[in-house]
């Protein structure tokens, strides 16, 4: 019957991939086996409540074998034949890679490779945290399907250098082994013993390499289980198999033709019309389901009540709805004449620490330096998985997608490093976007005011290339109380986000507005009577703003200073408040100390962007600001000119 089930889902996947006229038919022939065991052997879940939170996860870090995971849904019980039908169809459940929160039971979106396996890590290191604070409550496992192209990314190796040293033995991964890859076999890129890389990095390793596949698979999981290490178990396979182009790289992203496809149902001993429905399979494969799953689920469900009788506070239910009073106002905390933006985000994150158990992240190896560490909430460390603080080492890249699992999972997440390094970090970030993450990207170091360092640590063009990318929403206060504001709109609007602070030491301004910076931008420093320019500017270039404008208030000009915290906010307000902020026919002049892509939308010349386009060079950060035109007497100066 396990036999027959496979066939069955391998017969479905094909009949997706050739309704569809696109997909990948190698991994459906090789991998059923492999998914099969872990679903109907191991996986605890509940097609009911697909969204329990205490629920096995699986992660297609394969993703281009959708088909398969859909086919094995509908298998289970979470999707339809109808879904089944509509694969890579506008609007379906079953689009050409797995997304979350459009399919029931998938997990994470994946689709770069290696982003799966990194956020599958994230996934584990919050059941690790979780498990620590809700031990009864709390104890699922985190499986993956990966492929030869999943682990030539660079990425896999960052993040299962870190499960390694944090020993999370809650994650297991499979991996489809068959030595060809979409342009051929992979002795021209992949000769590497990989057992032998993830042993070296601190993995329990298994070999399954037999005919006899569903049983050795689920022997090598019943192994895994028993380990104090992540397991990798590398399951030999053959791509395509059954196909007439079977180990091949012409099976693996194209449909199989009209000859290959009834020749395959024989193999397989399905010769009905597609898409025909096998009630015994079904019912074999949903009852061995149930009867492990519905049994936990119902236990779990008497411990959950059990738990909120006895902990009228209800910590659990607290963080499945994320239910935490986050007031923050001007007496949140002090305000200190002058300091560093980096240092008033320190403190504000360190008061939301201790108000709310969500705050879970750490820093590439620059706690020091981006200030983001949470005090007396501890590191997260295979000693310590009660640790808010993580210490991501030299992986910007890991660090972004581990934080996509560590939200999925349902913490807001945090992850700082240095704006120009916000480059190594971009799949990740375009990730949280499209799942609509709670991520909080944290890039200090933002202008070439960080001086000596020179070019390389001097971002120009990154603050304007996170404001393009759809769906997150990027911050760049001007002090501690733009801070505080951008903070709140973070936890209320629960949305990925970009913090970009300063290392500068800044004044907090008079007028600046905690509640106003939920609309992207508003003034801080009135016009008396006319207004001959407006000034627009953002983080630490407000100050300075308003210091132009005090200075050529004493030449008789008349301008306004406006803080733009958040061009994205901004952007999403009504047309009559942004007309209110920067009246039509007035002359406004942006100062932004970085790329003036996307800032002409804001003036009528392109001359009045006072802006950055040219890489820096290293120096003080006085003689950086000045040999690139962009100190206050010169800004002055420039103004001046403009009006």
């Amino acid at each position: 019957m396990d036999n027959n089930v496979v066939a069955y889902i391998k017969s479905l996947s094909i009949d997706m991939i050739n309704k569809a006229g696109s997909g990948h038919p190698g991994i459906v022939l090789s991998a059923a086996p492999i998914i099969y065991t872990i679903y109907a052997k191991h996986m605890n879940v509940n097609p009911k409540n697909p969204n329990w939170i205490n629920r096995d996860r699986f992660i297609m870090s394969a993703g281009h074998g959708s088909a398969l995971l859909y086919s094995t849904l509908y298998m289970a019980g979470f999707l339809s034949m109808g879904d089944l039908k509509d694969f890579r169809k506008i609007d379906s459940r079953t689009p050409g890679h797995p997304e979350i929160g459009l399919t029931p039971g998938v997990d994470m979106s994946t689709g770069p490779l290696g982003s799966g396996l990194a956020s599958a890590v994230g996934i584990a290191i919050a059941e690790k945290k979780l498990n620590f604070n809700f031990p009864e409550l709390i104890d699922y496992y985190t499986y993956v399907l990966c492929s030869d192209g999943d682990l030539m990314e660079g990425v896999s190796y960052e993040v299962a250098s870190l499960a390694g040293t944090l020993k999370l033995n809650n994650l297991i991964v499979l991996y489809d082994s068959n030595n060809i890859s979409l342009d051929g076999s992979t002795n021209y890129t992949f000769t590497e013993n990989v057992r032998e890389r993830f042993e070296a990095l601190g993995w329990y390793t298994i070999l399954v390499d037999s005919k006899n596949k569903i049983n050795d698979i689920d022997k090598a999981i019943k192994k895994a289980k028993k380990s104090m290490l992540p397991t990798f178990i590398e399951v030999k396979t053959i791509l395509g198999e059954g196909s007439l182009l079977e180990n091949s790289n012409k099976v693996h992203g194209k449909p199989l033709t009209k000859e290959d496809i009834t020749q395959l149902k024989k193999k397989l001993k399905f010769y009905e019309n597609p898409f025909n429905v096998n009630k015994e399979l079904l019912d074999y494969f949903r009852t061995q389901i149930s009867n492990r799953s519905g049994k936990k689920y119902n236990e779990w469900m008497e411990k959950y009540n059990d738990y909120v009788l006895k902990n009228p506070s209800n910590a659990i239910e607290k963080f499945i709805n994320q239910s935490y009073d986050l007031v923050l106002n001007e007496k949140s905390i002090t305000f200190k004449k002058k300091e560093t933006i980096r240092d008033a985000n320190n403190r504000v994150m360190n008061m939301l620490s201790k108000r709310t158990p969500l705050l879970f992240g750490g820093s590439a190896d620059l706690f020091e330096s981006t200030k983001t560490y949470l005090e007396e909430k501890g590191n997260f460390s295979k000693d310590n998985y009660n640790g808010s603080n993580i210490w991501f080492g030299v992986r910007e890249h890991a660090m972004g997608s581990i934080l996509n699992g560590i939200a999925a999972t349902g913490y807001m997440s945090f992850g700082s490093t240095f704006l120009s390094f916000s480059d190594y970090m971009r799949p990740s970030i375009r990730m949280s976007s499209l799942m609509n993450l709670p991520v909080t990207y944290i890039f200090t170091h933002d202008s070439i005011s960080v001086g000596s360092d020179g070019p390389t640590h001097q971002p120009i063009e990154q603050l304007a290339s996170l404001r393009m990318i759809p769906n997150l929403t990027v911050y760049r206060p001007a002090d501690i109380k733009e801070i505080l504001g951008s903070w709140k709109c973070i936890f209320e609007l629960k949305k990925p986000s970009a913090l970009i602070i300063s290392k500068s030491e800044t004044y907090t301004l008079r007028d600046t507005d905690i509640e106003k910076v939920k609309y992207g931008a508003y003034t801080v420093l009135k016009e008396r009577k006319k207004i001959d320019a407006i000034l627009l500017a953002t983080g630490t270039e407000v100050e300075t703003a308003v210091m132009v404008a005090l200075e050529l208030e004493k030449e008789g000009k008349d301008i306004r200073v406006v803080s733009m915290p958040s061009m994205t906010l901004f952007k999403n307000t009504t047309l009559k408040y942004r007309n209110e902020i920067l009246p039509v026919g007035k002359k406004v002049i942006v100062i932004e100390a970085g790329s003036s892509f996307g800032l002409r939308d804001f003036v009528s010349n392109g001359r009045y962007l006072i802006t950055l386009n040219e890489f820096g060079t290293s120096g003080s950060s006085d003689e950086v600001l000045d040999r690139m035109n962009f100190s206050l007497e010169k800004i002055i100066d420039r103004v001046r000119k403009l009006l």
